[in-house]
């Protein structure tokens, strides 16, 4: 593509060189330049792509966007931004030919319920004869067929792609996952969102490499409504008023305790053949009763969310209800088949918030006991570990605690900081570092009636162990396979 079209839609400032320039490709990363390569210097936490200069160069890039100032070379095209993370999405954006544009884009943004939502909205859509394609925490899901992603919202170029490879697929729908991370970064500038959506908010992703304070967070999650038609908001959570102000797109409401444009009444929770779930009716924008295998009743605001959604896309109602309750989420409070005794669970909660909405939940179906086998991540907010263990302690929970991902850091002193948590309400906990040997000890030890809970890793398969040391390990597999020894 010819770098003059890519830049229309960009500010910027030609330095040196000429816009007559093929492009073959775009990177961010120096390892990946090839010949004629559109090169973006992005400026990271702990590296400086401008630094790579003279080595991309000499790999082929013959376009360099800079946000200083540099030494000019003959034979390159130097291009001046403002941002160079926005810029790199716009370039994104035109080197794909804009796929946003061509599909029915769908921002999902909030600490809690996204991932749940993304799949109860393909689950419907699909139901309806709709292709749908799903970008987030578990990967990207295109017609079904499941690729990993780095982050929750990828890198622009690579979330471009994504959205192009669906259009040539042809799908109508795009559900994505917008993280404050992605928000902060911009990489979603340039896409067009029909609808945005915000589930909840609560402190999460705070601390020294991601959002200096509860406000900023909340600053990055607005910014998806000033690039939406149509924001669709939790009128119940706390934080809405905050989330509404100065917002550019048309609000719609759900809620349960609230008078909102499409609310839940007559919440029911039931226990029937092994299964925990939920059923309620709606009123208002859209009038029906539905159910769900999915327990609690932040399952219900899940729902609310996806029956909006698909009553702005005129979906028939009989394929909201039959998809609900056939839907399941991996790693999303997903019951995992053991005993007819007790009940076991895995769930992606790795915060005090989704611990005490995920512990609420349970206590609501008044187990004999709760057993959480649970840790922290390393390389993160101490006060993170300190207030999962306060939550766990004041639901009156047993811990066994263990490791997560803990990136270099000691389990056991991680385990430490969060029995300074359960110290306040005299939580009782047992230490087992070994997170295979953790999962066998709350199966040994569970009685009839009881609830096992394993938290914080959720959909993934694998443990960061250090910088360098990744390990396969799946909480999923590890049940299924003590079950049948």
């Amino acid at each position: 593509m010819k770098l003059e079209n890519l830049l229309i839609e960009i500010q910027y400032e030609l330095k040196y060189g000429t816009l007559d320039q093929e492009v073959s490709q775009i990177d961010y990363d120096s390892r990946l330049v090839k010949e004629n390569s559109l090169f973006v210097c992005i400026k990271g936490a702990n590296v400086d792509s401008h630094d790579f200069i003279d080595q991309v160069i000499a790999n082929g890039a013959k376009t360099i966007v800079i946000e200083r100032a540099v030494e000019y070379q003959e034979g390159i095209t130097y291009i001046l931004v403002e941002d160079a993370r926005k810029a790199l999405a716009l370039l994104s954006c035109a080197f794909f030919d804009h796929p946003s544009r061509k599909l029915t884009v769908i921002g999902l943004t909030g600490t809690k319920g996204k991932t749940t939502t993304t799949y109860m909205l393909q689950s419907i859509l699909e139901h309806a004869g709709k292709k749908v394609g799903i970008i987030g925490t578990i990967g990207s899901m295109i017609n079904g067929q499941v690729k990993p992603t780095k982050n929750t919202t990828p890198e622009s170029f690579e979330l471009q792609r994504l959205m192009k490879e669906m259009v040539d697929e042809g799908c109508e729908y795009c559900v994505m996952e917008v993280s404050s991370q992605g928000l902060m970064l911009n990489r979603v500038a340039g896409i067009d969102f029909d609808y945005g959506v915000f589930t909840n908010l609560s402190p999460d992703h705070i601390g020294p490499n991601e959002h200096r304070s509860f406000e900023h967070y909340m600053s990055c999650k607005k910014k998806l409504f000033q690039m939406c038609k149509v924001g669709i908001f939790n009128h119940d959570d706390e934080h809405f008023e905050d989330m509404i102000k100065n917002v550019s797109c048309e609000i719609a409401t759900f809620g349960i305790t609230t008078d909102s444009d499409l609310k839940a009444s007559h919440i029911e929770l039931y226990h029937r053949l092994g299964s925990l779930g939920v059923s309620f009716d709606t009123e208002g924008v859209l009038n029906g009763s539905f159910e769900t295998d999915i327990p609690g009743e932040f399952s219900v605001y899940n729902s609310l969310v996806a029956i909006m959604i698909c009553h702005y896309l005129n979906i028939d109602i009989s394929h909201i209800q039959k998809s609900l309750k056939q839907v399941r989420v991996k790693g999303r409070v997903e019951i995992v088949p053991y005993s007819q005794d007790f009940t076991v669970l895995i769930d992606y909660a790795h915060n005090a918030f989704s611990f005490e909405s995920l512990l609420q939940t349970i206590s609501s179906y008044c187990p004999h006991r709760i057993i959480c086998v649970y840790g922290a991540g390393g390389k993160r907010a101490k006060s993170r570990r300190y207030e999962v263990g306060q939550v766990v302690s004041k639901m009156n929970a047993y811990s066994i605690l263990t490791a997560d991902n803990p990136r270099g850091e000691n389990v056991k002193e991680i385990c430490e900081d969060i029995v300074e948590g359960l110290k306040k309400y005299d939580g009782e906990y047992v230490i087992i570092e070994d997170r295979k040997k953790a999962i066998h000890h709350a199966l040994d030890i569970a009685q009839k009636g009881d609830v096992i809970l394993c938290l914080g890793k959720g959909h993934e398969t694998y443990q960061i162990i250090d910088d360098e040391h990744t390990i396969y390990f799946s909480e999923r597999e590890i049940i299924e396979e003590y079950k049948n020894k």
